[in-house]
């Protein structure tokens, strides 16, 4: 029986990494209202990577990374519209979902959602 968790716990945690490619709609919970945003994940030749989208931008993800055991995953966009800004996510994913906060620099953090799509 042991032995069948411990396979249940492995394909599950291989599913997790699998599922975070693909696209997911990210919504900032900030100040001003909920903004929304595209995240599109992929792996090129093995490396996780990826692009984020928002007000007609789309912009090339600086650093990405993820830990499976925890189901962390973190990602740096800089942005240039409608200022120059370098927001530094972190969420944990669960499945289809994601949640956690941004970090703004000076403007401070914001809680976050995702949902794949």
């Amino acid at each position: 029986m042991t032995d069948d968790k411990a396979g249940s716990a492995a394909a599950a945690g291989s599913a997790s990494a699998a599922s975070l490619e693909g696209s997911w709609k990210v919504t900032i919970h900030g100040p001003t209202g909920p903004q929304e945003t595209s995240l599109d994940l992929n792996r090129d030749d093995g490396a996780l990577g990826g692009t984020q989208s928002a007000m007609g931008q789309v912009e090339k993800l600086v650093e990405i990374g993820y830990d499976s055991a925890s189901g962390e995953l973190t990602w740096v966009n800089k942005i240039k519209k409608p200022l120059p800004l370098t927001l530094r996510f972190q969420g944990t994913v669960e499945g289809n979902t994601m949640s956690g906060k941004v970090s703004t620099g000076l403007m401070g953090s914001f809680p976050f959602t995702a949902v794949k799509r």
